[in-house]
């Protein structure tokens, strides 16, 4: 078959074999791809730094029959993350998004309104200032990927819930008004509501200027982390290093 080449965002490469890696990456024309980097370790002409997490690279793989997995032939770095400052933060936040993108999209399937979400979003995240851009990552993720619910109505008796307190709970599909809460839910504040529905309106660079403390839609990021994990039925592992910064 003829080389392939896309527009990729490398999410993640675990070690195969003596020198060659194992590389998942978001593509634009063709979704969520894993393939073989042959000799990665050693070849410095065809990968250098390109297969850094979270790089945005031109790359060139090719299905071949009776193999399973594509070889990566090589990539050409549009964009690093290392091209900017790297804390703590920023690091974690980088994690947080290859891992999400890893664990909720099924392979070989194309969305490019996710691909250009991720590119605004790792254009935003910058220094210590990660709580604006995962949110809004987190928000957008769940709504494309058709695990939003409704934010405006009770998930069990439909009422408005515009004006009105909103909770949500582990094992709930929804929000729910204060009549219908279970038992240990959390809630979902009015003003947390409000910034999700400002999130829908505005791109994120035009959100990149206000002031956005980790205190600020806390509750919304859990209410989402809460939607993401049931989906994928585990715990991720960035979220708990998030907790802690």
């Amino acid at each position: 078959m003829p080389l392939k080449d896309s527009e990729a965002i490398i999410l993640r490469t675990y070690p195969l074999r003596e020198a060659d890696l194992l590389v998942t990456f978001l593509t634009r024309i063709e979704g969520k791809v894993r393939g073989v980097a042959r000799a990665a370790k050693k070849s410095k002409r065809r990968f250098g730094g390109a297969l850094e997490p979270l790089t945005y690279v031109r790359a060139y793989y090719e299905d071949r029959e009776r193999q399973d997995l594509p070889r990566l032939d090589a990539c050409e770095v549009i964009a690093s993350p290392l091209a900017r400052e790297v804390t703590y933060a920023r690091a974690v936040a980088l994690g947080h998004v290859a891992e999400l993108l890893d664990e909720l999209l099924p392979d070989r399937e194309s969305d490019d309104a996710v691909f250009r979400l991720t590119l605004s979003v790792l254009d935003a995240l910058r220094g210590d200032q990660v709580w604006m851009p995962v949110t809004y990552f987190e928000l957008w993720l769940t709504r494309l990927t058709g695990l939003l619910p409704d934010l405006s109505e009770c998930s069990v008796c439909g009422a408005a819930l515009n004006g009105r307190r909103a909770f949500f709970h582990v094992l709930s599909d929804g929000l729910m008004c204060i009549d219908d809460k279970r038992l240990a839910s959390g809630e979902l504040a009015a003003e947390s509501r409000m910034l999700a529905r400002e999130m829908f309106r505005y791109p994120v660079e035009t959100l990149a200027g206000a002031s956005w403390p980790k205190s600020r839609g806390g509750d919304l990021r859990k209410f989402l982390l809460q939607r993401l994990e049931r989906h994928i039925e585990k715990k991720l592992v960035t979220a708990g290093m998030l907790e802690r910064i």
